[in-house]
């Protein structure tokens, strides 16, 4: 009988790459950076202070469809098994088959149960749930921290893994663009979605390096839980296989197949997603709504709605991404609304457009013909690419032409791209000089983070806020119309509703000319009509208000 040889033990990591990259550094980290329990306390500390201000701040935007104006929610516990059984916009509506008017449907429960909970024992408590909000973030940023920790040591060493994790979990901490989903209780949802999804990530890097089997049942949980929160968890079915072949390991086939055996319990949880999902949804997967609110790639043509041609749908969604990168070297001019028309019909003649489609091809280009390097830069980048491409309207529609929210799960591969050139700088300049220039980078993203927080107060002051940002946005034209229109049936004093009512017919006039058939600008404004005295212009505007309804 032939003896069984038994296996090489596998190694944890390439031997040869990890001494590369230290040679390549030099870089020696302070004791300060090896303490990884006093840097999470640290890091938890400065993401929960960088969004304290939002804390006494009221429901805003889509507060309302989670938790104030949802019925289920505001059953508490009771309410919970109507959440997991219905899709995620029913309680809203109420109504059979109004929730469909998304498309695609949605069935995003997890936040929700969280929100339920939170009602059950603190009732409609604005605080509270801004309270968990910000503490979910915060924990995001230390897992996101010790997730790189784990993922980068066994190829680049204590001293630089430790560093570059420390720098990305900052910067993506004190990165402005962050403020949509941290300052709006509904951004739970891309919160909790990404820490499930570091969570399944940290868990299989566990499980490949120890083979113990809570591990992987750990990842299959948390990854479970990351799809229940929202669907773009999806992109990590991509993000840990990649993750696993870039710092784990070198690319033959029993790496392959040793990968895929560690990454199953991953898959099998999004399997029992998809089809839960799709029970629950009667497996609608939506198509492309005619209606220029629900989809931001229409146009007039002959008195009617019609489709973007494919070569503008792709130049506008190219324009798109191009300002992606723009808003995360540079978040100066920050906007919850990009709905119609802000970002409006793009060609290739656009010299936006043909920037960002060199500088995606560019990126792309160096990630993979350098690819069998693995190195962070790299990785970076395709991970941003891969987390980004959900979210971009070239996949599927996504309702919106962008928004600020959607870079939340891509932006960690900025960070780390950013913390990995801040790496690179201090082998010339030493640590000292490199940790400054981070300083000045924290600086300004914080002073940028808090003073954006403040518009999100309240819905009055978010929209009069954004609405000189997003000046051709028929939506954020209607909603300060809205708001003005409502202080006027407020008040009992004549000249007082009069005025309201004057300045909200002119955010209601660019809307209807922004979006001829918004029908809830018609209404508006034919009651503002109506407290002026111009009864012909009501009846003008309700009548074409009930001819848009009609279609």
């Amino acid at each position: 009988m032939a003896k069984q040889r038994k296996p090489a033990p596998r190694p944890s990591a390439p031997p040869k790459r990890a001494e590369k990259a230290s040679a390549d550094t030099g870089i020696k980290a302070p004791p300060f950076f090896h303490n990884v329990l006093l840097q999470s306390g640290l890091i938890f500390a400065f993401a929960f202070l960088l969004y304290a201000n939002t804390l006494n701040h009221g429901f805003v935007l889509d507060d309302s469809i989670v938790i104030s104006s949802n019925m289920f929610t505001e059953k508490g516990v009771e309410g919970i098994p109507g959440i997991l059984s219905k899709d995620t916009f029913f309680g809203f509506f109420k109504v059979e088959g109004k929730e469909t008017l998304v498309s695609g449907g949605r069935y995003r429960p997890l936040t929700l149960v969280f929100f339920a909970l939170i009602y059950e024992v603190f009732g409609n408590n604005n605080f509270v749930f801004h309270l968990f909000t910000v503490l979910l973030f915060a924990f995001t940023c230390v897992v996101l921290y010790r997730s790189l920790i784990l993922l980068f040591e066994p190829c680049m060493g204590v001293d630089r893994s430790r560093l570059l994790a420390w720098l990305a979990a900052v910067l993506f901490a004190a990165h402005p663009i962050h403020t949509e989903v941290v300052a709006n209780i509904k951004g739970c949802d891309e919160i909790a979605t990404l820490l499930g999804s570091l969570g399944a990530l940290f868990f299989t890097l566990k499980a490949y390096d120890t083979q113990h089997s809570k591990w992987y049942i750990a990842a299959g949980v948390s990854f479970f839980l990351a799809c229940l929160s929202k669907e773009n968890a999806a992109t990590f079915l991509l993000i840990i296989p990649l993750a696993l072949w870039f710092f784990r390991e070198n690319a033959g086939a029993e790496t392959k197949s040793s990968i895929f055996r560690v990454v199953l319990p991953v898959l099998v949880a999004f399997l029992v997603f998809f089809v839960l999902r799709g029970s629950i949804l009667h497996w609608r997967f939506g198509g492309e709504p005619m209606e220029l609110m629900n989809n931001p790639f229409l146009k007039i043509e002959g008195n009617q709605w019609v489709k973007f041609a494919p070569a503008e749908k792709l130049a506008t969604v190219f324009y798109t991404l191009g300002k992606y990168i723009w808003l995360l070297f540079v978040p100066l001019m920050l906007t919850h609304d990009y709905y119609p028309n802000q970002i409006g019909l793009k060609t290739f003649g656009d010299p936006v457009v043909l920037v960002s489609i060199v500088l995606y091809i560019g990126m792309a280009w160096y990630a993979l013909s350098g690819i069998r390097r693995r190195d962070p830069v790299r990785f970076g980048i395709l991970y941003y690419l891969i987390t980004l491409s959900i979210v971009s309207n070239l996949v599927f529609p996504v309702g919106t032409a962008m928004g600020d929210r959607f870079l939340f799960m891509p932006s960690v591969g900025f960070c780390v791209l950013i913390a990995s050139w801040l790496l690179r700088l201090s082998k010339g300049l030493k640590l000292m000089p490199t940790l400054g220039l981070l300083g000045a980078i924290l600086l300004f993203f914080s002073f940028k983070t808090i003073s954006r927080n403040s518009a999100w107060e309240s819905n009055e002051k978010l929209f009069f806020t954004d609405v000189e940002t997003s000046t051709n946005s028929a939506k954020i034209q209607n909603a300060c119309g809205g708001v003005l229109f409502e202080k006027a049936i407020a008040t009992t004093d004549t000249s007082t509703q009069k005025a309201y009512c004057r300045r909200a017919t002119g955010y209601l006039n660019k809307a209807i000319a922004i979006h001829p058939n918004y029908k809830d600008a018609y209404i508006a404004r034919g009651g503002c009509h109506y407290l002026l005295g111009e009864f012909d212009a009501v009846v003008s505007d309700y009548r074409q208000a009930m001819r848009i309804a009609e279609n």
